[in-house]
C-alpha cells in the first residue's frame, strides 16, 4: 500500500525527542505516521500506553511493529558474546543499522513511505559525492557517533529534524505543545536494562566462571567471579589493596583472566578496526589525519589513519586513555562523520 506522498514516518519511542520530531513535521505540512518498535522489553505495555498518548495527543496514525525476535537475536545475542569474549559492547552502534535504521525503516518502505524521521541530534546533507553525515548543532547532545554504522541507502531514506537544535529548545516546544510529563529529564540507561547493572543481567545469560587478577608481570593479586564484571579502565571492585590504585588495562577470555596496571598503562597511542563501515560506500583517500572517539563521551583526538590488508590503523598524535576493545572508533573530518568500526587492539 503506497500511502500519500506527503507521508512521512516517524520512528517514536514515547520520548521527548521523537514527540518534538513529530510535531514539527506535522508543523511543517507533512502528514506523520508513527512507528514503534515492540523489542520484547520487560516495560513494552506501559511504553506503548505512552507512545499511544502521544500518538493520539498529536492525532497520527500509529503501528506497532514487532521486532522482539530480531532483536533478540541481533543485539541481545551480540551484546551478551562481547562481554563473554572480554569486550565491551555498544549496544546502541548496532542496533541503529541493523534495528531502527535496518529492519524499522524497511516495514517503514513497504508500507508505501519514502522517508523516516528520527529524533536523532544529527545533519544530513547531499550533494554530487552522495549523502554525507554531520554532527549536531548541538555539541553536548550529538549523536551522530551512534550512527556510524549507516551506509548511504539508509541516509537517503532518513530525516533528522533535530539536528540544528538544542535539547534545551526541544524541552521547551514539548512544553509548548502541553506534553508536561518529560519535565526536563531522559534517560540514559541501555534500553533492555532500565535500572539494572550489566553484570546482573549477564550473570543470567553468561556462565560466570571464577579465575585470577593479575598485574602486567603475571602475578596473582586477587580473584574474579566473571571477566564480564569489567571493563578497561575500571577501578572500583578490584579488591586489590595498593599505595596507587589498579585500573583493569586488559582483559583475556582465554585465560580466563582480569589483567590490572597503574593510570600510566592505560594510555596508547594506536589502535586497529578490522571492519570499518565508510559512509560513503568507498574508501577515502588515506593514510591522511583526521579526528577520531574512541567512545561517545570521549574528545576526538588528532590520529593518522591509515589501511593495510582489511584493518583499518588509527595512530593518535598524542597516547588516549583506556583504548576499550569492543567499544567502537569514529572517524571525523570537521562536522562529517566519515566512518566507524569496532575496536580491537591487535590487527
Amino acid at each position: 500500500m503506497r500511502e500519500n506522498s506527503n507521508t512521512i514516518a516517524v520512528a517514536m519511542s514515547g520520548g521527548v525527542d521523537s514527540t518534538v520530531t513529530a510535531a514539527l513535521l506535522q508543523g511543517q505540512g507533512y502528514e506523520v505516521h508513527g512507528f514503534y518498535m515492540s523489542l520484547g522489553l520487560p516495560d513494552q505495555e506501559s511504553q506503548i500506553d505512552k507512545v499511544r498518548k502521544v500518538a493520539d495527543t498529536l492525532q497520527v496514525n500509529l503501528d506497532i511493529v514487532d521486532l522482539a525476535e530480531d532483536f533478540q537475536a541481533e543485539i541481545i545475542s551480540y551484546f551478551c558474546q562481547s562481554y563473554a569474549t572480554g569486550c565491551t559492547p555498544n549496544p546502541c552502534v548496532v542496533c541503529n543499522p541493523l534495528i531502527k535504521c535496518g529492519k524499522l525503516l524497511k516495514h517503514v518502505n513497504k508500507r508505501g513511505i519514502e522517508k523516516m524521521a528520527t529524533g536523532h541530534y544529527v545533519r544530513v546533507k547531499q550533494d554530487n559525492d552522495g549523502w554525507h553525515l554531520l554532527k549536531g548543532k548541538d555539541a553536548k547532545k550529538d549523536q551522530s557517533y551512534f550512527l556510524c554504522g549507516l551506509g548511504q541507502q539508509q541516509l537517503s531514506r532518513l530525516v533528522f529534524p533535530l539536528g540544528a537544535s538544542t535539547k534545551l529548545w526541544v524541552f521547551e516546544q514539548a512544553a509548548s505543545l502541553g506534553f508536561s510529563q518529560f519535565a526536563g529529564t531522559e534517560s540514559q540507561d541501555i534500553c533492555f536494562l532500565p535500572g539494572q547493572g550489566v553484570g546482573n543481567f549477564l550473570k543470567e545469560k553468561i556462565a560466570a566462571a571464577k579465575g585470577s587478577i593479575i598485574n602486567l608481570q603475571g602475578e596473582k593479586l586477587g580473584s574474579h567471579a566473571g571477566i564480564f564484571h569489567y571493563t578497561v579502565g575500571q577501578r572500583r571492585g578490584l579488591g586489590i589493596c595498593d599505595s596507587t590504585p589498579y585500573y583493569v588495562v586488559g582483559l583475556s577470555a582465554e585465560k580466563n583472566q582480569v589483567i590490572v596496571g597503574k593510570e600510566a598503562d592505560l594510555w596508547h597511542n594506536e589502535l586497529h578496526v578490522k571492519k570499518m563501515n565508510w559512509v560513503s560506500g568507498t574508501l577515502p583517500q588515506l593514510p591522511r589525519k583526521l579526528h577520531v572517539k574512541i567512545r561517545y563521551r570521549h574528545q576526538a583526538a588528532e590520529a593518522e589513519v591509515s589501511v593495510q590488508n582489511d584493518t583499518c590503523r588509527i595512530v593518535f598524535t598524542t597516547p588516549q586513555r583506556a583504548i576499550t576493545p569492543g567499544q567502537f572508533a569514529v572517524l571525523y573530518d570537521g562536522d562529517e562523520l566519515i566512518g566507524g568500526g569496532e575496536i580491537t587492539l591487535t590487527p
